[in-house]
């Protein structure tokens, strides 16, 4: 089938989908390009959601602007893939019909609270973080339920207005993906701060409704904010019955490419096989990024410009930041090429079995090149 007329399909208005809708045109593809998303917001970067957009308002989000690209827009709800008839059903309007699709539909966070349960705060859209920005200017106290890098940037955000602040959680701050030694610099800093940071030996209940506090240990604590950042559920509902994916994401080979014929998956729905081989689910930012090219360049059959996999992440946590390029976890205590970790400046690096090494620039200024140039 010709560029001129193979029709590519890309469900989800996700920057992976965006990403790839661009790659499309970037690799020459002059034929139809259809993007079937239902975010009134429309497309958009959400890095932004938990740092700046807390900070300093919606004008700080990260529109995408696809108008130059001459595809068709359809905001709609994707409620079903015919990969036999190779049509797309939408919950209203008429079937999409595809030569080449491309699943993007990322992934909606995973929620705590009961189904009849109101009031629940998730940062996960542009209009989670309006919300949740609104809140924050009447706050006097709040509680986030989850350490990782979604609940430490809202506990920043509360930092940083003097709102008192709990975050809860089975684990110590991040050591799931950084390990012991960041982790506990974060929570040194985070007690600084006064952000109090309590272990739980198991998960919390959300109660009220509206959600207005949680349960601790048979314990009630209340707070103005209860955010949950609990992790996120893949985008793969719509996928029943298609052979394509579960519960746990679409899978994907290197190729981006899934388990039926024509069809290709980017982003955050998505899990992979690592260097170990073990199947997991990476939704960062900049492997969306990469993916939705390689999917791309799958979907018209070419060679991709880069691969399919990014090692690189960023955070922002009590007013540091923190640039990760290489593989994670991290595991046992780094090297510190520069700097210091008790003054809040240093360059670290972890070296790991297999000879990878992951550099850290925790609260350094280093450009990410400078980083990937370290760890190639």
């Amino acid at each position: 089938m010709s560029g001129a007329t193979r029709r590519v399909v890309i469900v989800g208005d996700s920057i992976a989908g965006c990403t790839a809708a661009r790659e499309l045109r970037a690799l020459g593809h002059d034929g139809p390009i259809t993007m079937v998303g239902c975010d009134p917001d429309g497309c958009y970067a959400r890095p932004p959601l938990s740092k700046r957009v807390l900070a300093e308002g919606v004008g700080a989000s990260d529109a995408w602007d696809l108008s130059d690209l001459d595809l068709t827009a359809v905001t709609a709800l994707a409620t079903g893939v015919d990969v036999e008839r190779r049509v797309i059903r939408l919950a209203e309007g008429d079937d999409v019909p595809y030569d080449a699709l491309i699943v993007a539909t990322g992934a909606a966070a995973r929620r705590l609270a009961a189904p009849d349960q109101s009031g629940e705060l998730v940062v996960r859209s542009l209009a989670d973080a309006r919300l949740l920005r609104e809140r924050l200017e009447n706050a006097t106290s709040a509680i986030v339920v989850g350490a990782g890098f979604l609940g430490m940037e809202v506990a920043s955000a509360c930092a940083a207005r003097d709102i008192p602040v709990t975050v809860v959680d089975v684990d110590p701050p991040l050591q799931r993906i950084l390990g012991p030694f960041l982790s506990d610099a974060i929570a040194a800093r985070a007690a600084a701060r006064s952000v109090d940071v309590r272990r739980v030996d198991r998960p919390v209940e959300l109660v009220g409704d509206p959600v207005g506090g949680v349960r601790i240990d048979g314990i009630e604590s209340t707070a103005d904010l209860v955010v949950s950042c609990v992790g996120e559920v893949p985008g793969t509902h719509w996928l029943d019955g298609s052979g394509l994916g579960d519960a746990g994401g679409v899978d994907i080979d290197d190729r981006c490419a899934t388990a039926v014929s024509g069809v290709f998956a980017a982003g955050d729905v998505t899990r992979g096989s690592d260097e170990s081989g073990r199947v997991r689910r990476t939704p960062f930012w900049s492997n969306a990024i990469a993916q939705g090219r390689v999917a791309a360049a799958s979907a018209l059959d070419l060679p991709a410009r880069c691969t399919a996999t990014d090692d690189y992440f960023w955070t922002e946590v009590l007013g540091l930041s923190i640039k990760v390029v290489g593989p994670l976890p991290l595991v046992g205590a780094p090297t510190v090429l520069e700097g210091s970790v008790e003054d809040g400046s240093a360059l670290l690096e972890w070296t790991h079995a297999d000879g990878r090494r992951t550099v850290v620039a925790y609260g350094m200024k280093k450009a990410v090149g400078l980083l990937r140039r370290m760890v190639s």
